[in-house]
Parts: structure tokens; C-alpha cells; sequence
């Protein structure tokens, strides 16, 4: 475009997308654009002649007689001052004020430059919600952290205290049951004498359900006890001896025959039998592990017990038919004082026998594991880890 087409200064001044206003030095309004005159909602006669402080609302009025003016005195400029005029029909109109002071020829004038904030003003309540948003959620996550913190504490000391309280619990139950060890053999003693003599039938009845009493309490105190050296000692104890694996199983089974005279044992030898084991605790598993194939198993059927030696080691499984073993329970099967379901079998036991044979096998290396289905029964194999003869 050409110099010459360009807009004059007064169109400039006028057309304008800013409001722009020249005042004396005592803020009286000497020219205005139309922009300042939209905003305002006035003419450009009504506003000649008035003072460019009058058209502020009452606290933009006190702040331009405090702050305002002052400043223009002394530095000759303002820059980005926010404040309120009034329109005409009462509402407020928020401006951004730029102002300079310029010496004319005909005296000192005050050369305004307005802006309005409707978009700015927007923005800004945009970041302080967002910024009180960001302090609420920061709030609430410092609280939840703490609240987490407390819970945490207070869940440690009552771990604490649950822990001291099974402790002293289980230290309880090895001195009772450590107690008990001497009366029950005087009882079973005194009980296998009184069997010698020559005795009434009744007698000899009630003799025999003293001494089956005495030794299943004997069996529940040593299971007892094994439980708190597995708990609260270093472990159960273990002396492997070279032995012969399938002729300890088969004296454990031959006892158990006794012990069980309803059940149908069967005895499996695989394989070479001399290995390394302590034979009390391998007639200990042997004796656990049928017991509960009676409990729980169909004594219709043979329990079947398999003793093995190949190229892995040792092991030993007890297999039963019977109902197969709840998923609810077979992440908890190997735990202390867990049962079946009650089959209103004669055999009771605290709940320790299944503890006991993984803690003996883990004493030895191993490990036990259980597979049911149905159809195939149930059949618990304990796998160990015996050193070689030359070792043992």
C-alpha cells in the first residue's frame, strides 16, 4: 500500500483496538477513541471535560488518588495497573491502564492506553483454580500419606505385640507339654503293668482304653513339641544314619498295622534301599502321613505307602482313596493346626501332623508335596535330600 493511502493519525487514533484517552495533568479527559467511548457506553461529548478518575469505581478512585498520581509525578509512567471503571449503565469494566506524561506546548498531558482483560481475566481464574486444585489434591495426599503412615505404625506395633504374644504362646505350650511328657509315662508305665496281672474282663478293657489314651496324648505332646522347636527353636533336629529305607518303612508299617487294625496298609519298596536318613524322624513322617490317609481316607481301599531310591534320592509317598482335598485348603494344608474336613474318624490330633512331616523334610534337604484328584485319590510324596553314604 502506498504512503500516501495509509490512514491519517486521527483515524489511527480512533480506530484503534485499544481504548486510548489524553487528559490533563489533573486527569480532565481532553480527547478519547471510540473504543474508550464503546467501553463506557458513552459519547465522546459526555466524556469531555470530565475527570478520567471519576469514571473509576470507588476503589479504583482511592487507589488513583494513593498510588496513581503519585507515581505519575514522580516517574512519569505507569505500566499494566489494573483497575474499574464504571459503564454507564452501572457495571464494571475491568481494564488494564499504561500511561505516560509528556511535556506539549501547551502544558503537561497524561497519554492513556487501556486494555481490556476479559480473556486474561479468564486465564488468570483459570490458573488460580487449577493452582487451588493442585493445593487441595496435594492436601489430600499429604493426609492419606500421613494417615498411611499412622496405620502403618500402628499396624507394626501390633504386629509386634501379635508376634510376642504368639511367642510367649508357643513357649507356653513347649513347657506345658514338656510337663506332661513325665505323667502321661508314669500313667502308660503304671498302665502296661496292670496289664501283666490276671484281671476281669471289664478291668482289662478299661486298662487297654488308659493305655490307647496315654499313648495318643504322648503322640499329641511330641507333636506338640516338635511344633515349638520348629517355631521357636532353630528348627527341627535331624541325625542322619546309613540305613535301609525300605526296611525302616516296613517296621513303621507293621506298627501302624496295629495301631490301625481297620486300615489296609500295603508297603511299595522301589529301587536299592540303603541311603541316609534319620530313621526315628522317617518312621515319625511314615506314622503322620497315615494317620491322615485313616482320617480322611476311604478305609474300603488300601493305603498304599511306596518307598523309592533312584538317581534323584529318597522319597517316600502315602497315597489314600477318599474325597479329594478342597482348593480352599491346599495353599494352607502344610500349616499348623490346619484340618480336613471332620470324617468322625477315631484318630484326633492338633492339627500339627502335615507341619511336622514338611518341617522334617526340609530339615533333611527336601520338601513334601500333595496331588487329589478325583477319581485317583490323594497322595502326599516327601522328597529328601540324603547325603552319600560315605558322608553320613
Amino acid at each position: 500500500m502506498p504512503i500516501d493511502e495509509l490512514p491519517d493519525s486521527q483515524a489511527l487514533f480512533d480506530g484503534a483496538a485499544c481504548a486510548l484517552a489524553v487528559t490533563a495533568e489533573d486527569g480532565t479527559l481532553l480527547r478519547v477513541n471510540r473504543c474508550f467511548c464503546d467501553w463506557l457506553g458513552m459519547a465522546a461529548h459526555e466524556l469531555h471535560g470530565r475527570r478520567f478518575q471519576d469514571l473509576l469505581t470507588m476503589g479504583g478512585r482511592i487507589f488513583h488518588q494513593t498510588h496513581l498520581a503519585p507515581l505519575m509525578q514522580m516517574q512519569g509512567s505507569i505500566a499494566e495497573v489494573k483497575l474499574d471503571l464504571r459503564h454507564r449503565d452501572g457495571h464494571a469494566v475491568t481494564i488494564l491502564l499504561n500511561a505516560v506524561k509528556r511535556d506539549h506546548p501547551s502544558g503537561v498531558r497524561h497519554e492513556l492506553a487501556l486494555f481490556g482483560t476479559t480473556d486474561r481475566d479468564k486465564y488468570e481464574r483459570e490458573l488460580l483454580n487449577a493452582r487451588k486444585l493442585a493445593e487441595a489434591l496435594l492436601l489430600e495426599k499429604t493426609a492419606a500419606q500421613t494417615a498411611l503412615q499412622q496405620a502403618q505404625a500402628e499396624l507394626n506395633q501390633a504386629y509386634i505385640k501379635a508376634q510376642r504374644r504368639a511367642q510367649f504362646a508357643e513357649q507356653m505350650v513347649a513347657i506345658v507339654s514338656h510337663d506332661l511328657k513325665n505323667p502321661l509315662t508314669a500313667i502308660k508305665m503304671a498302665s502296661d503293668f496292670l496289664a501283666r496281672g490276671e484281671r476281669t474282663a471289664k478291668e482289662t478293657q478299661l486298662i487297654g482304653h488308659i493305655g490307647q489314651s496315654s499313648e495318643r496324648a504322648q503322640r499329641m505332646i511330641a507333636d506338640l513339641l516338635d511344633f515349638t522347636q520348629a517355631r521357636v527353636g532353630v528348627g527341627i533336629g535331624v541325625s542322619p544314619n546309613p540305613l535301609d529305607l525300605h526296611d525302616v518303612t516296613q517296621r513303621a508299617v507293621d506298627e501302624l498295622r496295629v495301631a490301625f487294625p481297620r486300615a489296609t496298609l500295603v508297603h511299595h519298596p522301589i529301587g536299592a534301599g540303603e541311603t541316609c536318613l534319620d530313621g526315628d524322624r522317617l518312621q515319625q513322617i511314615i506314622g503322620n502321613l497315615v494317620a491322615n490317609s485313616v482320617t480322611y481316607g476311604d478305609l474300603q481301599q488300601p493305603i498304599t505307602i511306596t518307598s523309592q531310591l533312584n538317581h534323584d534320592g529318597p522319597s517316600l509317598s502315602v497315597h489314600n482313596h477318599g474325597p479329594v482335598i478342597a482348593d480352599s485348603l491346599m495353599g494352607v494344608l502344610f500349616e499348623p493346626m490346619t484340618r480336613g474336613t471332620d470324617q468322625g474318624c477315631d484318630v484326633r490330633s492338633v492339627g500339627l501332623g502335615l507341619f511336622i512331616v514338611r518341617e522334617i523334610a526340609k530339615a533333611h534337604g527336601g520338601d513334601v508335596a500333595v496331588s487329589s484328584q478325583v477319581g485317583s485319590g490323594t497322595t502326599f510324596t516327601v522328597c529328601f535330600q540324603a547325603p552319600h553314604l560315605h558322608k553320613c
